[in-house]
């Protein structure tokens, strides 16, 4: 089941930011990442931000959580993980269709590692096409997808 997560609780930021902790670990790993910036996001972050959070729970345990920042021009996907002890179930897929047939919007983006093979394979399996790659500072190759919806 996917419900809205609210961030501005204590008890939800932190079952929010465990999740990313676990997932971000994957990544930097798959990345080659020693200097991962996602996994130095505070609690903080969570708490005060104005993104919304949506989590698929699995026999009442948050598995994956997708952050969104939307407005009347563009859904942007921030962030997109689930639980490691989850993986291969579907879970990112179904969390990407709940943003696709709740937000109405005529362009959905996203951005993640270009070595990450399981996310960037999913935003394509989705229609999503690649528009940008560049380096960060932290030495990590990033990919930037659009997905355009004609209405």
């Amino acid at each position: 089941m996917i419900e809205r997560l609210q961030n501005s609780e204590l008890e939800i930021s932190n079952q929010i930011h465990s999740v990313f902790q676990l997932s971000y670990a994957v990544e930097a790993k798959l990345l080659d990442a020693t200097d991962f910036p996602p996994l130095k996001r505070p609690i903080e972050s969570y708490l005060n931000s104005d993104n919304m959070f949506f989590g698929y729970r699995e026999n009442s345990e948050l598995a994956g959580i997708i952050e969104i920042e939307f407005n009347n021009k563009c859904t942007d996907i921030n962030s997109l993980v689930v639980n490691p002890k989850f993986f291969r179930r579907g879970i990112a897929r179904k969390l990407i269709e709940f943003v696709f047939n709740t937000f109405d919007s005529n362009l959905f983006v996203v951005e993640t590692g270009l070595a990450n093979g399981p996310a960037t394979k999913l935003y394509k399996k989705f229609g999503f096409i690649e528009v940008k790659q560049w380096d960060t500072d932290h030495g990590i190759r990033k990919i930037k997808f659009e997905k355009r919806i004609n209405k």
